[in-house]
């Protein structure tokens, strides 16, 4: 079958490689018109050929019959195997690729987002060279002049600023320039990269590792200050493992967890300490102590710390070889460097712990190099800088005053999704095209390899992260898809006879087998020297947003609207404290307060959040953007002027401004109206209740007879981590509208499945329990006995649905729901919905006008 291309809806006459279709109704329907005759393979490369409308629709062409694609998302340099659902054309939604270790079927809130990313209306859509769009043609002659003008120096003066890489592509183009520029400098810069994770290693081994987790083999999890199941490229995989110990009865699990701000690793810990950064500390160290490593922390713990320390020494030293201990950034690298050795001594490394060659193209610290780019703008020895992906201006330390820098060099590209923060400081900027739109290749966690195809054509000419470097003096060069084909090419089963059916079944795949970094043998860690511990009355430690991540995602409006898997927050971020840390300081939720540190401060409004430590301040970033789109400009405030160069904590001192802040909070919209929240027992608990059946319920309805179908869903509440990926899932599959801050204020807000959050025991670190609630489909559904046009009604497969064409908005059904999980439709939410995001949509699922209840139907 003939391999199809999609038209571009927005077509520039600028770009050479795109239609010259009309970007208004014509584009839009040689869109709808467009398919793809061969599943399994990208809708981009060779050969292309232009699509019209069908006159007669082809056999193997179903309207309404998704195709899914096997693509990686990638996400701080990292990829995450992915399905990407398209309907005629269209990427509506995202799934887990199951035969991706990264994923292995899952997907977390940033995938499932991806599908609105794409269709952003504020995306870059043109070139700029200042104030002014240009043509693709005039970037490519600028590139081209400053290539020509630093050939005799062998490319002295050029730099390339980007994130983490693991693409192979890139770096064989790098190379390339290389060959052609032997003085360029490549620098990287990811605001989030863990510098301290760098230094432990070097410490412990002599060189740099990646330590990769298999949580799934290990009986006790200990984990110190490290949210794996938050944050990390490995998140997924994580969470996954997590849920499996989960269900294996004849491996009975235990987690428990020591950190300072409260995360879904903790919040899911079977027994957790709340402690500031640096007690946690002296944790560690009396814990190797005790486990015959190092030398004491120094300091006596007091008697429940002490308590819970024994604990954690007796049950690694009962399960030697089948644990893991793992650290995370708020921890010194000395102290990290010792949970190295505390693993090595109790025979976790090459069983539930191992260590790889660095899965990212560009080991070091990332704190290193931005500091060394910016040194070398200042001293005048940058004149051409290359910015791909990065935002520095917005999110490098400020104490480095990387926008300062910037402006002492006379040529500046900036290439990204949209014209940030970055971009507006640089003369040049070109659109940077989505992961849906071209080809590439990423590593997972593991080293693993896995294939990015496009699903359509670039919707505003933007080109791959590889093209453009590609554009310093090499005219011609190889298209992404040649490029992924013969650097991956003996990857995949070399040049032989039969590598095309090895290509085809790596598209199919979407990920290279075999790939995997190999575990390395290392000697045993070396013992590090004890690091000072320093004591702060109060210490800010930063943290990536649970929505919008390093701020990539701040103008994502279904990210901004989810609440927040623990304090149920929506558009904004805050300053958490402990309930302890807010009484001594006079807090309350809501109140502003000033942190300084380091010679810098910012606003902040406080939240207060049972499970933090005391003495501790968690400062959520990526918020307080001024160039992020018309969704995330002006939303909450900007942590990052207040993040140190290296490390993710601060000491602070609070000083309270007098003013409030009120906060769009989730958390207490919903009651079970009295009915019992979150029900949970041990395993031997349970095994003692009696099995008594109940009498069946008096009705004055007829049961109902299912002769053949009979719907339910399950949901393992042992396993569920409250990450809200199931939220912006169900947002995503059945058009759910952004209903806005002031809406959520006023308990308006559309999810249709919500997962409640609830504390037990004490403020300091109470036990944490999530509850996912969709429609419950109840049987005799009170929902139903009310409503006064039959709106909701069962049908014939068990299902409670809703006849929207009938309903009047009585509310009534609401009113009577138990569970509180039915959303009305206040307003037409979907009326000023851009054009281009209409495309976004499932055409499956009908899109609901004002006036109407809505609510989860499985």
């Amino acid at each position: 079958m003939t391999q199809r291309a999609f038209i571009p809806i927005r077509a520039s006459p600028d770009n050479e490689r795109e239609s010259a279709a009309d970007p208004g109704r014509r584009g839009f329907l040689q869109l709808m018109a467009a398919s793809l005759a061969l599943a399994g393979s990208g809708c981009s490369g060779p050969p292309a050929e232009k699509i019209l409308p069908y006159v007669a629709m082809p056999e193997d062409v179903l309207p309404g019959q998704p195709t899914f694609y096997a693509t990686s998302l990638v996400r701080r340099g990292y990829g995450l195997g992915v399905l990407v659902e398209s309907n005629m054309g269209r990427p509506t939604k995202v799934e887990g690729n199951p035969g991706h270790p990264a994923s292995r079927g899952a997907t977390d809130v940033f995938a499932q987002a991806s599908v609105l990313q794409f269709w952003d209306p504020d995306r870059s859509q043109t070139p700029m060279r200042g104030q002014q769009p240009v043509s693709w043609r005039d970037a490519e002659a600028f590139m081209l002049d400053c290539g020509e003008a630093l050939i005799a120096r062998g490319g002295a003066g050029l730099a390339v600023l980007t994130g983490t890489v693991t693409s192979e592509t890139w770096l064989a183009e790098w190379r390339s320039l290389l060959r052609r520029y032997p003085e360029a400098r490549w620098y990287c810069h990811d605001p989030l990269h863990d510098d301290g994770a760098f230094e432990a290693a070097q410490m412990g081994f002599g060189r740099h590792v990646d330590t990769v987790f298999h949580l799934d083999r290990a009986r006790v999890v200990v984990s110190l200050a490290a949210d794996v199941f938050g944050d990390g490229p490995g998140s997924v995989a994580y969470a996954r493992d997590f849920a499996e110990l989960r269900r294996r009865a004849d491996r009975p699990s235990r987690l428990y967890a020591v950190d300072a701000v409260l995360g879904l690793t903790g919040a899911n810990a079977d027994e957790r300490l709340a402690l500031s950064p640096d007690r946690i500390e002296r944790v560690v160290w009396r814990l190797a102590a005790a486990l015959g490593v190092g030398e004491a922390a120094g300091v006596e713990a007091d008697a429940d710390t002490a308590r819970w320390e024994a604990a954690f020494a007796e049950a690694l030293q009962t399960n030697r070889g089948e644990s893991v201990v793992m650290a995370g950034p708020a921890l010194s690298p000395e102290t990290r460097a010792l949970v190295h050795v505390i693993n090595g001594i109790l025979g976790n490394v090459g069983r539930s712990v191992d260590y790889i060659a660095p899965v990212a193209a560009e080991p070091g610290s990332h704190a290193e190099s931005l500091t060394a780019l910016c040194e070398r703008m200042r001293s005048g020895r940058v004149e051409s800088l290359l910015i791909l992906g990065a935002n520095p201006v917005y999110d490098a330390p400020a104490e480095l005053d990387f926008g300062g820098a910037l402006s002492s060099v006379p040529r500046t590209v900036h290439a990204g999704l949209y014209r940030d923060e970055t971009a507006l400081r640089c003369v040049w900027h070109l659109p940077l095209a989505h992961e849906f739109e071209h080809w590439s290749d990423a590593r997972g966690y593991d080293g693993t390899i896995g294939v990015i195809q496009p699903v359509i054509r670039p919707l505003y000419g933007g080109r791959s992260a590889r093209e453009i470097l590609g554009m310093f003096g090499r005219p011609g060069q190889r298209s992404d898809h040649d490029a992924v084909r013969g650097e991956l090419g003996d990857r995949i089963g070399g040049r032989g006879e039969g590598f095309e059916a090895a290509w085809d079944r790596c598209l199919r795949d979407g990920v290279i087998a075999g790939t995997a970094a190999l575990p390395l043998h290392l000697g045993p860690a070396a013992i590090p020297r004890r690091p000072s511990f320093d004591a702060a009355s109060l210490t800010a430690v930063f943290v990536a947003d649970s929505a919008v991540d390093d701020g990539s995602f701040a103008n994502n409006a279904w990210l901004q609207e989810l609440p927040r898997p623990l304090t149920k927050l929506t558009w904004d971020n805050a300053a958490l404290v402990s309930p302890g840390t807010a009484a001594a300081l006079g807090l309350a939720n809501g109140d502003v307060v000033e942190l300084s540190g380091a010679g810098r401060s910012v606003a902040a409004p406080v939240w207060i959040l049972p499970g933090m430590g005391d003495g501790t301040v968690g400062i959520c970033l990526g918020y307080g953007r001024w160039a992020a789109g018309r969704v995330g400009d002006g939303v909450g405030f900007n942590g990052y002027r207040l993040k140190p160069g290296v490390g993710v904590t601060l000491p602070v001192v609070v000083r309270t401004t007098g003013d409030r802040h009120a906060f769009a909070c989730t958390q207490l919209v919903a009651s079970m109206m009295g009915r019992p929240l979150a029900r949970h027992a041990t395993v031997g608990e349970l095994r003692d209740l009696p099995m008594e059946k109940s009498a069946a319920a008096e009705s004055l309805y007829p049961p109902y007879d299912y002769p053949s179908h009979a719907w339910a869903m399950a949901i393992d509440l042992n396993a569920c981590i409250g990450c809200g990926a199931c939220t912006i899932a169900c947002q995503a599959e059945n058009n759910i509208p952004v209903v806005g801050k002031d809406q959520v204020m006023r308990t308006r807000e559309m999810h249709w499945i919500r997962v409640d959050t609830y504390f037990e025991g004490g403020l300091d670190a109470p036990a944490t329990y999530n509850q996912p609630v969709p429609c419950m489909q109840c049987e005799d559904a009170p929902c139903e006995q009310v409503c006064p046009v039959a709106a909701t009604v069962h049908d014939s497969q068990g299902l409670n649905v809703m006849v929207y064409n009938r309903c009047l908005g009585t509310r009534y059904c609401s009113n009577n729901c138990p569970y509180k999980v039915r959303r009305f439709n206040f307003f037409n939410f979907t009326k000023d919905t851009p054009a281009i995001l209409k495309l976004a949509m499932n055409p499956d699922v009908t899109v609901r006008a004002r006036g109407v209840m809505e609510k989860c139907t499985y």
